[in-house]
């Protein structure tokens, strides 16, 4: 066959491919997706079809409802399905809890549903810039992992696991004072600094060792835990543990020493005159305090007030999470993005502001930014894929976090961070 006949023949396929997924899309039994299920097997495609949806997307799910592997997942919240599965009862039920009636942590999620975001069209965003820059750092997202303790509860990698998905998907990451594994292997195995967050403690002995050993190992800020003053009663961890079999103290046993033995960051330190984890007590001469021992940025975490906002700037503060500690500090019935605004509006742009609490989709973090966030800190999703898979499902639920926030950004013609503001948002 000579090369014109060639091109005659394949003009003709074409066409005929064509009339055929035409007839099709017109056809009532079929749906969109079926029509480009049909136009993939005829190897041909049709711009009027260029968008529709793939049906072969996602592979069946095996297990119930519980995806199998990560590739699996729809959204993060498939991952809290599969840790639960796979938790002690006890351990789910810490991950789960908030305080009282959970009424905050419900709350925290419930807040994001007043804020509508408004799409705007006919905007070049086929190229987009995700990155933020804080204190000098440049961040390839503004999605940041906020601290968990005891992560080795979830799975045996722990903050190692979170670390290498923090270094293959290029998000920064805060790590908790007892938490499971030394910021020194952390910052290994990210392969640049991290956060450090603070348990102050109530013996300054213990917390000025644990500032100077933070940033000794490259923590470029000390972020203090200011929301666990006051107590907490946590009644879903409390019913949780009731189910557990497992004889809980082989592992907790009373008193501080035994609380944080298996916490790396107390190692070889004398906790012998430490009550208290905490610090109660604490007041802003402490901060004051502590502000002259670091030596990098000091952040305050737990800020929900403009009183306390302001405060914090004439103590020389580098920056603010605002936080109920994802619902798990008092109840409050307050959403920590319902109080951003007041927050951002009390700094008026000093100091960095970041938030935590009840983020779970990329729709969250556009609304946090444009109410004024410099960037946002996930929580419970990341744990959820640490239980269930270890780190391939701490990287899906960055990838599908930050899938969905460059998604909504095209929506709302944003090309880079500094695009979003007030008029990507307004109350519902």
């Amino acid at each position: 066959m000579s090369r014109s006949d060639q091109q005659s023949n394949g003009g003709e396929t074409q066409l005929s491919r064509r009339k055929l997924l035409e007839f099709l899309s017109a056809s009532p039994m079929l749906a969109p997706g079926a029509v480009a299920f049909v136009a993939g097997f005829l190897g041909g495609s049709s711009s009027a079809l260029a968008q529709s949806y793939d049906v072969l997307r996602q592979a069946p799910v095996l297990d119930g409802d519980l995806i199998a592997n990560p590739a699996q997942a729809l959204n993060v919240f498939d991952f809290e399905l599969v840790a639960k599965k796979v938790l002690p009862p006890a351990h789910y039920g810490y991950l789960a809890s908030g305080v009282d009636g959970d009424e905050t942590l419900k709350a925290n999620r419930d807040g994001f549903e007043k804020i509508a975001i408004r799409a705007r069209r006919l905007i070049d965003v086929r190229k987009i810039d995700t990155t933020v820059k804080i204190f000098g750092e440049t961040w390839g997202s503004p999605i940041a992992l906020a601290p968990i303790s005891s992560q080795g509860a979830f799975h045996p990698e722990a903050e190692g696991a979170v670390a290498r998905a923090c270094k293959a998907k290029n998000h920064q990451m805060i790590l908790s004072t007892v938490g499971s594994t030394s910021i020194e292997d952390v910052i290994k195995e990210r392969g640049s600094p991290v956060w450090y967050m603070l348990y102050p403690t109530d013996d300054w002995a213990v917390t000025e060792a644990l500032v100077k050993r933070a940033e000794k190992a490259g923590a470029p800020a000390i972020v203090l835990t200011v929301d666990r003053q006051g107590g907490r009663n946590t009644e879903t961890l409390f019913r949780e543990r009731r189910g557990d079999t497992r004889t809980c103290t082989d592992c907790h046993t009373p008193g501080f020493k035994n609380e944080v033995s298996r916490k790396p960051m107390f190692d070889d330190l004398d906790v012998s005159k430490v009550t208290n984890l905490y610090g109660t007590g604490m007041t802003w001469d402490y901060v004051k305090r502590l502000r002259g021992v670091v030596k990098g940025k000091l952040v305050l975490k737990g800020i929900v007030t403009q009183e306390d906002a302001k405060k914090a700037l004439d103590y020389g503060v580098d920056a603010l999470i605002v936080s109920n500690h994802g619902g798990r500090a008092e109840e409050s019935l307050q959403s920590t993005i319902g109080v951003l605004p007041e927050i951002v509006g009390a700094v008026n742009g000093k100091v960095p502001v970041l938030i935590d609490g009840g983020f779970r989709r990329g729709t969250d973090v556009i609304k946090a930014l444009a109410l004024g966030a410099t960037a946002v800190c996930v929580g419970r999703p990341y744990a959820w894929g640490l239980a269930a898979f270890g780190q391939p499902g701490v990287e899906m639920v960055l990838t599908i976090m930050q899938r969905e926030f460059e998604t909504i950004m095209r929506q709302v013609g944003a090309t880079k961070i500094a695009e979003i503001n007030g008029t990507s948002v307004s109350r519902v």
